[in-house]
């Protein structure tokens, strides 16, 4: 995420990347090569000749030349780097999942409000445009009453770090993946009720895979499904079917794009207008930082929300598929 975030900025007029932060000496040279995610293409080489480059989180939270940190770091570090950051005043952009704990997630939010600086999960979903036309469809009621909503996301086990088998650091892959999922079904239809699930787990294996269904009044089902099928060359998709009672709406990214599939009309493609999703979001997080305005269109605490769901989710299925109630 850390190339895919570097190539936004670099397309976004006013922004300056000052200042990179690395462990590792490749990367910090700006040879990012060897690095490839589910989306966004393969890494590049990056001039870093002109930037400051740390090695360390209080480095470079401590510049005063940074104004805010675009943190891209494994979800264990989430917590830590934004805390140093918002506690020299930076504002702060931190990849999702926000941190692997609810506490955590509150303490960020509590120091971002008490410096009065800007902080904002990078849940991408809400800035893509077969994602953000469904919740304007629903949202707006245009939709009718919503009967079921399906959404799935599934890949191969990542290979990027050995961090991601460690549950302690990533929080298992189905949290690492299917946040993303959590966090539009929040935006979409709020907190439900209850959380039911199974699946299977075995890190090791490159295996862990879920169905959970979230328990709406009114809705007959809302269920999330996917998660990784093992390492190797099993690709990358996600996909949601929304059924309700003006219409369906169904996306696939190995199809053709959204459609809405009004009752007893003909196919509409929905809009597909703006081709970065990552530029979007980025350039929305500058723009509130320039305004000062909480990100209400991605605020964290949806994000820590959607931590909490995520989290009851896999728990849910540690316990067999018992059903366990979601606090809002």
């Amino acid at each position: 995420m850390g190339t895919t975030h570097l190539k936004a900025l670099n397309r976004i007029p006013g922004a300056q990347v000052v200042a990179v932060m690395d462990q590792d000496e490749q990367r910090l040279s700006g040879d990012l090569s060897s690095i490839q995610g589910n989306i966004g293409g393969p890494g590049e080489r990056f001039d870093f000749s002109g930037m400051k480059r740390y090695r360390t989180i209080e480095e470079v939270t401590a510049d005063p030349d940074v104004e805010a940190v675009d943190i891209c770091l494994p979800t264990h570090l989430h917590a830590p780097a934004a805390l140093a950051a918002l506690g020299h005043g930076k504002h702060v952009l931190v990849e999702k999942p926000m941190a692997l704990s609810e506490a955590d997630c509150e303490q960020m939010i509590s120091e971002a409000r008490r410096r009065n600086r800007i902080l904002m999960v990078a849940q991408v979903l809400r800035f893509v445009p077969a994602y953000r036309s469904l919740a304007e469809l629903v949202r707006t009621g245009k939709l009718g009453q919503v009967r079921s909503a399906l959404f799935r996301r599934r890949c191969a086990a990542p290979t990027w770090g050995p961090w991601e088998f460690d549950a302690s650091k990533s929080g298992g892959g189905v949290f690492d993946l299917l946040i993303h999922d959590a966090d539009m079904c929040l935006h979409l239809f709020g907190p439900p009720r209850a959380v039911s699930a199974t699946g299977h787990e075995d890190l090791p294996g490159g295996i862990d895979t879920i169905l959970a269904q979230l328990e709406y009044p009114g809705i007959g089902f809302v269920a999330i499904t996917g998660g990784w099928h093992h390492v190797g060359q099993y690709p990358f998709s996600m996909e949601y079917t929304v059924v309700a009672d003006k219409g369906t709406v169904e996306y696939s990214s190995a199809g053709d794009g959204a459609a809405l599939y009004p009752a007893g009309g003909a196919k509409e493609a929905l809009p597909a207008n703006g081709s970065d999703w990552y530029q979007a979001e980025i350039e929305y997080f500058l723009d509130c930082c320039q305004k000062g305005a909480w990100p209400e269109l991605c605020p964290p605490e949806e994000s820590a929300a959607a931590v909490r769901l995520t989290r009851l989710m896999v728990e849910s299925r540690r316990r067999g598929g018992e059903r366990l109630a979601f606090s809002a």
